[in-house]
């Protein structure tokens, strides 16, 4: 193949589509559990997190929400991947090799962000989050009906794989993905007199793009090492829809997602989807949850 800017216009048009190929050939596992937050500066603060209004009736003046402030922040980080292609390859006519490495990239530019947020969930056990507590422990502070600080637990420990109960049904997920700047731009070094081409007879393809995970309201999550029974299921569910905000006030929540590594598939689905169980017994949990298996957790 002669090389001019016309081949290399060509066959970087190539490896633009099939980077956009992949892409598209797989969907974003982290929008189950993770809202998108789109970030516009290096940090972003959420020291809101502390705080979720409530109504009351108007008698009066109005009463203002004071929210709560405890410097959670997010700064973003900056991450890149990159391909070189040997000029001796457009020499010989051989770019063919290369279209399923660039659709790989653009499957690995759309699930990259799964990797952030399944990674963070697996770390809730010994990460803090806004109230300055593990994302997953036994001791949030919430105030009772009273004013009173008492423990409030969204855990109950173990020491085997761990499982997670969720309610996502509101706007703001158990977990936030902050994006400032998304993976979707394939960036071209491809001329005859870049340096990478001259000295190393290599044209560069590479995409880069920042953004940061954190935590949102640990009341919407349950996370669990212990076994993954009907009774420990029980206890995740009833926990999460009793959870209350500040002065007692019901958060109204709802599990209904069931998040499991690939080795406890068999035991949720046998929770979640018999109709019957223990020889014959109706199944009292059937249907309340779905199961979502995610590989990223094995």
């Amino acid at each position: 193949m002669e090389i001019n800017n016309a081949t290399l216009k060509s066959a970087g048009v190539g490896f633009n589509a099939a980077f956009a190929r992949g892409l598209a050939s797989s969907s974003a596992l982290k929008d189950r559990i993770a809202t998108t937050v789109l970030s516009t500066t290096k940090t972003n603060e959420y020291g809101w997190l502390g705080k979720a209004p409530r109504f009351r009736e108007w008698l009066g003046d109005r009463v203002i929400n004071a929210i709560a402030k405890h410097g959670y922040t997010l700064t973003n980080r900056s991450f890149e991947n990159t391909i070189g292609v040997d000029r001796d390859d457009f020499d010989d006519d051989n770019l063919g090799i290369y279209g399923p490495l660039f659709e790989e990239l653009g499957n690995a530019a759309q699930t990259f962000p799964d990797e952030l947020i399944f990674e963070l969930l697996k770390l809730g056990f010994s990460s803090l989050c806004y109230d300055g507590q593990y994302f997953f422990d036994t001791d949030h502070v919430v105030l009772d009906a009273l004013g009173k600080p008492t423990s409030v637990a969204n855990t109950d420990g173990g020491s085997g794989l761990p499982w997670f109960l969720m309610d996502v049904s509101r706007p703001l997920k158990p977990l936030i993905f902050q994006s400032r700047k998304p993976f979707t731009n394939l960036i071209r070094k491809d001329k005859e007199d870049d340096d990478n081409a001259f000295f190393r007879k290599e044209y560069i393809y590479g995409i880069d793009g920042r953004c940061q995970v954190g935590f949102g309201f640990w009341q919407q999550a349950w996370g669990s090492k212990q076994t993954l029974n009907a009774a420990n299921y029980e206890t995740a569910r009833v926990a999460i829809s009793s959870m209350k905000a500040d002065y007692g006030r019901p958060l109204n929540l709802n599990p209904r997602l069931l998040v499991v590594p690939p080795a406890l598939e068999g035991v949720a689905n046998g929770i979640i989807k018999s109709a019957l169980v223990n020889g014959g017994e109706t199944n009292k949990w059937a249907g309340t949850a779905e199961v979502m298996v995610v590989p990223l957790l094995a």
